[in-house]
């Protein structure tokens, strides 16, 4: 090789030091795409350059970043108005080289089968060669594939080849390591928002339960994810001015509203619609509405607001202190659990009718009361709980829940929770939980017997 060769060799391998500088100063990956395309087009001497970046959940090449107005890469039919462009892999030079990974060199475009004249027709630029190197991270993952149109003399020869895989080598890791970042970056902005999500809904639990004259309550939930579509809620209700109200704060009420709901699926999508019911049903009693007319609205709404395929399962109660009064309805969400201390036994109740948001007209008559003897348990879990499963993919079931609560009824409603949660976690053993888990239960003091 001539001197005036070993000249050229020299600024070249200049030329990619440098831009492997300039790549590694950022991180942006539109600012790296600007680089690579002004290094191929520079360093090859060439009249244009455009990079294309691979989506691999599309299976397609996708470019915004070219010289000149509009994208000029020969495989686009865009206009120049065009903002984004998008190639199957396959199709074209670039969906070529994508494909094979291997490197395409045409001297004349207008003899290549592959070429699309269409792009020249429309921005009258005159494409006369093409290289198109495809750009692989470490030898392994497509990231990409670059273009360089127009050799200013002549066509581009294997030294100039060298100089583009050189490149393109560089682009590569670049573009994977801005990529990976951009991704990091969503993530924690997606984890950070889901951390603020959780955060509200939790903030809708009652702080601490209304203190209800004859009886004990506890309640608890726990999402799958960071957000979950389960929620309870318990609030105090007292007469006044021949209407009842809602108590907030301390102080003894006359009757309570009790609420477990399980909308379907878990994430923020659920989560919003139960914090959705939550309000609802907050808005309909202080509007004066009687449980089952407040029911009533609310599921003639749900029909109207949820998606097909959408629904929710919820329990309702209503509890009224010193007595054995507990109105009891459930639509989809069962089963029920009645420990009756008299005779230590249990009893299961079933649905009253199907969810939520499926049906504008629930049945005339609904709800059943439940009597609350002195020492009398119910308890009210989301599926969460009874569908948990063991490494041998057992459920953990309704009979195991029956067995914590009958052995300890002498306990506290909060007590019984913790041992229903420490028997669950006890039986899977390990295996994650795939569902939200809530639970509400209510105990008659046996004081009062």
């Amino acid at each position: 090789m001539g001197e005036h060769d070993s000249g050229n060799d020299l600024e070249a391998m200049r030329r990619v030091v440098s831009v492997a500088t300039q790549l590694s100063a950022t991180v942006d990956l539109d600012e790296i795409l600007h680089v690579i395309v002004d290094a191929l087009r520079d360093t090859l001497s060439a009249e244009r350059a455009s990079v294309f970046v691979y989506d691999n959940k599309t299976n397609e090449l996708v470019t915004t970043i070219a010289h000149g107005v509009g994208d000029t890469s020969q495989d686009s039919d865009s206009s120049s108005s065009v903002k984004e462009i998008r190639l199957p892999l396959g199709k074209g030079l670039a969906g070529e080289a994508a494909r094979t990974r291997k490197l395409i060199n045409v001297p004349d475009a207008y003899n290549d089968d592959r070429f699309d004249t269409a792009v020249d027709k429309k921005t009258g630029f005159r494409t006369r060669s093409i290289l198109t190197i495809p750009l692989i991270s470490f030898g392994v993952d497509l990231v990409g594939v670059a273009q360089v149109l127009n050799k200013n003399q002549g066509c581009f020869d294997e030294h100039d080849e060298e100089i583009a895989v050189a490149l393109a080598s560089q682009a590569a890791v670049a573009i994977k390591r801005a990529r990976l970042i951009e991704d990091r970056l969503v993530r924690h902005k997606l984890e950070h928002d889901l951390s603020i999500a959780r955060s509200i809904q939790r903030e809708t639990f009652p702080s601490s339960m209304p203190d209800i004259p004859g009886y004990d309550v506890a309640a608890w939930s726990d999402p799958a994810d960071e957000t979950g579509g389960d929620i309870y809620d318990v609030f105090g209700l007292r007469v006044k001015d021949n209407r009842k109200v809602i108590v907030s704060g301390k102080g003894e009420v006359e009757q309570a509203l009790l609420l477990l709901a399980d909308a379907t699926g878990h994430g923020i999508g659920p989560a919003l619609t139960v914090t959705q019911l939550r309000a609802m049903v907050r808005m309909a009693s202080r509007a004066g509405l009687d449980l089952i007319e407040n029911i009533r609205q609310i599921n003639r709404q749900l029909v109207q607001d949820l998606p097909d395929g959408r629904f929710i399962t919820a329990w309702f109660g209503l509890l009224t202190a010193n007595s054995d009064s507990l109105l009891s309805f459930s639509a989809g969400q069962a089963p029920l659990i009645h420990y009756h201390a008299a005779d230590d036994s249990m009893s299961v109740l079933r649905s009253d009718t199907f969810p939520l948001g499926i049906c504008e007209e629930l049945p005339t008559q609904i709800g059943v009361s439940a009597s609350m003897r002195p020492g009398d348990i119910f308890a009210i879990l989301s599926d969460g709980f009874f569908e948990a499963t063991n490494a041998a993919k057992e459920f953990y079931g309704e009979q195991a829940v029956m067995d914590v609560i009958q052995n300890h009824h002498n306990e506290s409603p909060a007590s019984m929770i913790e041992a229903i949660r420490t028997s669950c976690q006890n039986f899977s053993a390990g295996v994650p939980i795939a569902d939200d888990q809530t639970a509400v239960v209510i105990k008659r003091d046996e004081a009062d017997s």
